[in-house]
């Protein structure tokens, strides 16, 4: 009986697993005496009760079937027709999978649920925990499940005001705000008055959050996440700033995933190789350059912010003591909990809460699912060299200030455009008293009544600065 069932699992391991459900493993191997004994392969007499069988009970599955239930099926897809039999490498690592089970075993609240996914550079998935026991629940909760990212999202809100021209030093005021009749609050319901975007991000201010998503539009900031591939609806009303809208946390870390590759598109990905058992190969993955999502000054920018978020923010229980970038998120009422970040090319995402969506106490971001973020990562990157984030922002053009332009090319080619709309080179000189007023395009000078009254501008630049300083978490 026990070789029947064991026969049994060869069509479908997954499905015919009696781990995974009895009824049906005991009925595949009655299917399996059945035929046996029609083509006289045992005798026609034989009794046999595969339903007699006592399975030893588990406490827990090996949570690497909640990754084989997601990447084989695609074999599906990626293969041609073949009748032979086929060996399948993956791209998971069993020490990575092993620590990333024990993290979220160790972390996960009483009662709650955990997830994580981690993604190597290359997209290849390393580690994939759907749940806590899958021998309770075959669900896939890294994969499937949609829940709200919380303040997690905000990675989408900052990245639209980066490439909307905010850089992390500039000033904002954290103060009561009210949008269309909806005021959001912080969490800790106290504002800190005028703080520059960099501390906003780290200590997750809701106030500042919607003022720039309302500031950038709650439309481009949806379109920002569909960039960074967040596949599920995505809701255009003000409170989408704070995470309203579901996401899957494969489809976060992936997010992160290209935010850590330098802005540029990073595509998830299990299965590396198929074969024949001869050694024909069948399939196997293309490495393909990443489509550049946001500009390079963009992603350095949010990876400064992350990283001070991780240093001295909200997502300080992460710390591995090496350079992480990442962030925290937590629902209302405490329904779910995020981490996700990066470092030495691994990023990881973490989620906790309960399949009911019930209030958990205590859940939060920065703490237990921070922690398995820290218990796993700690394992993960070993070995790996320890690598300083590029945070310098290198701006555009029409971001600089006159100075800093002044010093990207030949002087003589500066020019500018005053309060009237007219194009001014400052280094031609003028009419003005002492010789030396800037002219406009037709020659003539900025006191013309033709184009407005008022003072000369200050075009001349100061002396020397270092151009563009690389953004610091001091």
């Amino acid at each position: 009986a026990e070789a029947a069932i064991i026969a049994g699992l060869v069509k479908a391991p997954s499905r015919y697993s009696p781990t995974a459900d009895v009824d049906a493993a005991v009925g595949r191997a009655s299917v399996v005496l059945r035929l046996m004994k029609e083509q006289g392969r045992i005798a026609p007499d034989v009794t046999v009760d595969p339903s007699a069988v006592k399975l030893k009970e588990e406490a827990g599955q090996n949570s690497v079937r909640y990754f084989t239930d997601w990447a084989l099926p695609q074999l599906d897809m990626l293969l041609p027709e073949t009748s032979e039999p086929i060996e399948v490498w993956t791209t998971l690592d069993p020490k990575m999978q092993e620590a990333a089970t024990k993290a979220v075993d160790a972390n996960a609240p009483d009662g709650a649920q955990g997830a994580l996914v981690s993604l190597d550079r290359d997209g290849g998935v390393l580690a994939m925990v759907g749940g806590t026991d899958y021998v309770t629940s075959n669900y896939n909760r890294a994969t499937s499940a949609v829940r709200q990212p919380g303040s997690a999202w905000k990675l989408f809100v900052y990245m639209a005001a980066l490439e909307a021209g905010y850089t992390p030093d500039d000033k904002v005021v954290d103060e009561a705000v009210t949008i269309d009749g909806w005021s959001p609050q912080n969490a800790n319901r106290k504002y800190s008055g005028e703080i520059d975007v960099r501390t906003a991000f780290a200590y997750s201010k809701n106030t500042i959050a919607a003022k720039l998503g309302s500031e950038v539009g709650f439309g481009t900031v949806a379109s920002m996440a569909r960039r960074f591939g967040i596949s599920t609806p995505v809701s255009t009303n003000p409170s989408m700033v704070l995470g309203t809208s579901e996401v899957r946390v494969i489809d976060m870390t992936q997010a992160f995933a290209a935010v850590s590759a330098g802005g540029t598109s990073v595509e998830p990905f299990g299965i590396r190789k198929v074969t024949t058992t001869s050694g024909e190969v069948l399939y196997e993955h293309k490495s393909v350059q990443g489509k550049m999502l946001v500009p390079p000054y963009v992603a350095a920018g949010i990876t400064d912010l992350l990283q001070t978020t991780v240093a001295t923010g909200t997502g300080r229980a992460a710390q591995i003591g090496r350079p992480v970038a990442g962030k925290t998120g937590t629902t209302s009422s405490n329904k779910d909990g995020w981490f996700l970040g990066f470092s030495s090319g691994i990023t990881t995402g973490v989620w906790m809460g309960r399949d009911d969506a019930k209030r958990v106490a205590g859940l939060s971001g920065g703490h237990a699912p921070a922690r398995a973020f820290h218990d796993y990562m700690a394992v993960a990157v070993k070995g790996r060299p320890v690598e300083q984030f590029e945070t310098e922002l290198k701006l555009p053009e029409w971001q600089l200030e006159p100075d800093d332009e002044y010093l990207q090319g030949d002087p003589d080619e500066y020019y500018y455009v005053d309060e009237y709309g007219n194009v001014v080179y400052p280094d031609t000189r003028g009419p003005g008293a002492n010789g030396d007023e800037p002219l406009y395009e037709d020659g003539s000078g900025v006191g013309d009544p033709a184009y407005g009254p008022g003072p000369a501008p200050a075009y001349a630049p100061a002396p020397a600065p270092q151009g563009p300083a690389a953004a610091t978490d001091d």
